[in-house]
């Protein structure tokens, strides 16, 4: 499956939103490649620096969800977003919303342009040499 096929397969009102998400990730933060697979029971939009997951992002019954781990291992970076972005629910590493006024596209856009900063796979390659 490809991501437009992904998306395509999502509720029409949440087809622009996630298109917009995907778009964002990806002229925001060249380091990804975006790949469909199951994560957590279900199939989602992964997006890997390196063979490792950066973000991803998934349709649930009730919500959407932005997986975003710079964030979870980047506290001050993870309370910013939190302050920028009240309407979305905050865990860990994760964004949960149900709509665009959740998660504005310039707001979007400068958290994957912060996130991009931040390199997972090497953070991870690290952590296994120790």
């Amino acid at each position: 499956m490809t991501v437009s096929e992904y998306i395509s397969s999502m509720p029409a009102d949440r087809q622009v939103l996630l298109s917009m998400l995907h778009e964002t990730i990806m002229a925001n933060d060249p380091t990804v490649t975006p790949v469909i697979k199951p994560m957590m029971g279900k199939e989602m939009i992964l997006y890997e620096e390196r063979s490792y997951m950066k973000y991803g992002l998934a349709s649930t019954k009730n919500y959407m969800s932005l997986h975003c781990l710079p964030i979870y291992m980047n506290e001050p970076l993870h309370a910013k977003y939190v302050k920028l972005l009240p309407a979305a629910k905050f865990q860990k590493g994760c964004i949960n919303f149900s709509d665009a006024d959740a998660m504005p596209s310039a707001i979007v856009a400068a958290l994957i342009t912060d996130c991009s900063a931040i390199s997972i796979a090497t953070m991870l390659e690290n952590r296994k040499k120790k």
